[in-house]
């Protein structure tokens, strides 16, 4: 195969049905929506049998524990699939929305209408969920879609992709309005990301070794985040029983996720009474602590922690844990370690709640919940196509919101300029 030729075919075609979804209206999109997650809920052994290949393949090759975690459909899965479908079809109609109108003093109304983006190239590893996902998100908010996802989900994405098609003609939209790049060579995402006059944005969803590789080579801008190291914060004045459910949940819910905290601190004040019940919990949950010199002092399975594992996305049953002086410490700890994605305080003080929600840099901040609440779903955007630790643009889970932009209209009544 071409693979120049090939992604270029593919760039053209995007570019071409990305008009005509961009003038679809909220009932044709719609309709493609609920026949995809019909079809989903129809094909759920299909989609299951070739997801079981998938994962077959990728045991031969070796692949680790969190990936395979990330790659596996059940039927719990595949029904969440779907309803997330349904959710974003229930969402309001973002495309030309206009908001801020206001009055200027030469009688012009100024405001801003919301648009796509136009073709929104999207890179993943091993989710296939992201293959029906990104088709929701990019569909409902008006563009077209460039999907290429992982070589070991290639069978499922293919199976989601056969859906896709059959919704998008089923509302008599172009077949080439969602894509899915039917190749495993390398050098199509090499392709993609350079391809400037087909492709408006870049999401990259995988581990720290794509996202760097691409911020080396994109032409395109992106919407990205590096890696998950969140932080769980057991404050001076935290709940104790609070505090190991919510560490629980964080930490051993999944391990293979980039919402699953891989940090843990605790005030000074409280260590002793505080970090033996949940290093227990841990310890029950096969979970390797790594602490500091104070950590190790109360824990005494724990192993010494280094510079780096504080700053580390284990992505594995570990953990890193740090006994700090108090909320000041944490703060300056997430903000120097952290990758900005999700972070956490379990207090019952509100003026130092207040002070981590405006403190911490990060994408989301929470107070007294899991990390593994920072998601697309949960947040009531229906699904998410990715994470943004970006500053510009898209921050957090990116929704229909993240995949729109806004320009400026003016209304007049034949106003001219003196």
């Amino acid at each position: 195969m071409d693979i120049q030729r090939y992604m270029t075919t593919i760039g053209m075609r995007a570019r071409e049905a990305s008009r005509h979804v961009a003038r679809a209206d909220a009932n044709t999109k719609n309709t493609a929506l609920l026949t995809l997650a019909d079809g989903i809920r129809r094909d759920s052994g299909v989609l299951l049998d070739a997801n079981r290949q998938d994962i077959a393949a990728a045991r031969a090759d070796g692949m680790a524990p969190a990936m395979i975690d990330r790659l596996t459909l059940n039927e719990k899965s595949v029904a969440a699939m779907a309803a997330g479908i349904e959710q974003v079809a229930a969402l309001p109609e973002p495309v030309g929305e206009i908001t801020d109108l206001k009055f200027r003093p030469s009688g012009l109304r100024v405001g801003r209408m919301r648009v796509p983006l136009g073709v929104v190239g999207i890179i993943y590893e091993a989710r296939p969920s992201v293959t029906a996902d990104a088709a929701a998100l990019c569909l409902k908010s008006g563009n077209a879609a460039i999907l290429r996802g992982g070589s070991e989900a290639i069978r499922g994405n293919r199976a989601i992709a056969a859906l896709v098609h059959e919704a998008l003609l089923a509302a008599a939209l172009p077949r080439y309005a969602v894509q899915v790049v039917d190749t495993t060579d390398r050098a199509a995402v090499g392709c993609l990301v350079t391809m400037r006059e087909y492709v408006d944005v870049i999401v990259p969803r995988g581990g720290k070794g794509l996202i760097s590789r691409l911020l080396d080579e994109a032409r395109v801008p992106m919407i990205q985040h590096l890696d998950g190291n969140c932080h769980v914060y057991l404050d001076d004045d935290a709940e104790p029983r609070m505090s190991v459910r919510i560490v629980e949940n964080a930490k051993t819910q999944r391990y293979g996720t980039c919402n699953t905290a891989e940090s843990l601190l605790v005030a000074r004040a409280r260590a002793e009474d505080l970090l033996p019940p949940v290093a227990a919990m841990l310890r029950s949950k096969a979970v390797e602590i790594r602490g500091c010199e104070e950590t190790r002092a109360l824990i005494e399975d724990a192993l010494p922690a280094s510079e780096e594992d504080y700053a580390r996305e284990f992505l594995a049953p570990i953990i890193s844990v740090k006994v700090v002086d108090g909320i000041d410490e944490a703060i300056d700890h997430i903000n120097l370690y952290g990758s900005h994605h999700t972070d956490t305080i379990v207090t019952e003080n509100y003026s130092k709640a207040m002070r981590f929600l405006r403190e911490v840099d990060s994408a989301s901040v929470m107070i007294n919940a899991s990390t593994r609440f920072s998601d697309g779903f949960e947040y009531g955007l229906g699904a998410e196509i990715g994470i943004s630790t970006d500053k510009i643009h898209a921050r957090g889970p990116v929704g229909l919101e993240g995949l729109t932009s806004q320009k400026w209209v003016v209304l007049g009544t034949g106003q001219v300029r003196g």
